[in-house]
Parts: C-alpha cells; sequence; structure tokens
C-alpha cells in the first residue's frame, strides 16, 4: 500500500532521489517502486490512499500511473530500464482489469501521454482509475451531443504538458479527474500549467473532479459517496459548455 510508503520516505526522498545530483550525474540509480493506492474496497483510511502528489513534488523522482494493462507492462519496461528512481503507483481496483497485451518485447517511453478518446468540445485529463470513469462519462456525453476528448497523462513526471496543452488549444476547455483529494492534488498543477501557457485559449473556468479534503471512511456507503464518479465529470463538463 502506498500508505505505508511513510517508513521510507528518508530513503526515498533524502537519498534515492537526490544522489544521482549529488554525485554530478556519474552513478546511476535503475530503483522502480511499486505500490497499490485507491479506495472502494473498504480497506479503511490508512489503506486507500491515492498519494502521487507527494512524489511529484520531488526533483529526481519520476512517478507513474497507468490505467491499462497494455499500458502497464510498456511502461514498466521502461522504467525498469531507467536510470532514475521511479515510483509506480497502481490503483488496486484496476488489478482485475483485463485486456490484450502483446507478448513481444514494447516499451512506452516514460513521459509521454495518450489521448484515450478523441473529442471536439472538452479535454478531459484523468489519471489511473478515474481515465476509465471519464470514457464512460464520455460515452454519456456524446448522446447528448458534447465530444470530450479524455487524456491519460500516464507520466506525471515527467508531465506531457504538449498533449494536453494541444488538446486545450482544440477544444478550449478542460476538467481535470483523479481519485486523490482535490486540495493541492496533482490536478492543480495540471491547472497551472494550462492557465500559464494556454489562458487565452480557454473558453471557460477550469473544472477538477476529486475527492474531498477528508479521511477515506471504512463504512462502505459512505467511502462511495466519498469517491469522485463518472457523473461527477458529466456534471463538471456540462458546467463548463455552460460558460
Amino acid at each position: 500500500f502506498n500508505d505505508f510508503v511513510t517508513c521510507a520516505m528518508d530513503q526515498i526522498v533524502n537519498q534515492a532521489a537526490k544522489i544521482r545530483y549529488m554525485f554530478g550525474g556519474k552513478p546511476k540509480l535503475p530503483l522502480v517502486i511499486r505500490m497499490p493506492c485507491g479506495a472502494g474496497m473498504n480497506a479503511g483510511p490508512q489503506h486507500s490512499q491515492s498519494l502521487e502528489a507527494w512524489f511529484t513534488h520531488i526533483p529526481g523522482l519520476k512517478v507513474v500511473m497507468p490505467s491499462t494493462v497494455y499500458d502497464v507492462k510498456g511502461l514498466l519496461k521502461a522504467a525498469i530500464r531507467d536510470d532514475n528512481p521511479v515510483i509506480f503507483i497502481e490503483n488496486k481496483i484496476l488489478y482485475s482489469l483485463k485486456g490484450d497485451v502483446p507478448d513481444g518485447d514494447y516499451i512506452i517511453p516514460l513521459g509521454v501521454g495518450d489521448v484515450k478518446r478523441e473529442g471536439k468540445d472538452v479535454t478531459v485529463v484523468a489519471t489511473s482509475q478515474m481515465v476509465h470513469k471519464a470514457l464512460k462519462a464520455a460515452q454519456v456525453l456524446s448522446a447528448e451531443k458534447i465530444e470530450a476528448e479524455v487524456i491519460d497523462p500516464r507520466t506525471l513526471t515527467p508531465l506531457d504538458k504538449n498533449l494536453i496543452i494541444n488538446s486545450v488549444k482544440k477544444t478550449g476547455r478542460l476538467v481535470i479527474a483523479h481519485e486523490a483529494v482535490k486540495f493541492c492534488g496533482f490536478g492543480a498543477e495540471i491547472a497551472a500549467v494550462v492557465s500559464e501557457e494556454a489562458f487565452r485559449f480557454l473558453k471557460a473556468p477550469v473544472k477538477r473532479v476529486a475527492a474531498p479534503f477528508a479521511p477515506i471512511p471504512f463504512s462502505k456507503p459512505l467511502e462511495q459517496f466519498y469517491l469522485p464518479k463518472d457523473t461527477d465529470i458529466v456534471q463538471a463538463v456540462k458546467d463548463v459548455m455552460a460558460n
């Protein structure tokens, strides 16, 4: 569980993340740390968090959050072959996901996002499990003549800024969805990047869909109420379309 990474934060943040910098880039540190994250399994507040924003704030670490089985294989191979420490975060709910995975060797370069669905009216940037909720929301919106473009960054650090910015330039609207707490979540960084580099293309304020600023409940009904849903994405898109 990524919740218990706190027991190793000094080794990761103060040592692994800084070794290459401190020694002029001479040493290599091909370290991959895999950790499951996310709620939805009634595991309580100490086993259900999504803490990716902690690591994206640390120079020297690369942070990966795959959403499909195809991406997992390609990204994990790229992470293993990288000379830098990589935090590889996997949502527990996605462990039961099935899909086509080629037998051959392939990699997905770190720092390259993916357009999971093309659209012209609004850009939805979603991470990990929220990608699937975004795609479900996009189907609902399509029936109402709103075509959402769904982007999966796949790698949070380094971030494929150009992919997101170019999409926003096309659609003029942006909704960001992640399971982590909204306050100071990674979605805020995406919103800031777009505001700094593509503000004049925005037709409406950026909207974020994320968890509230509270511990994750153990109670199943409360946990489901707590988690961001595809219906929340639908409403956020309608809000930005109304502007």
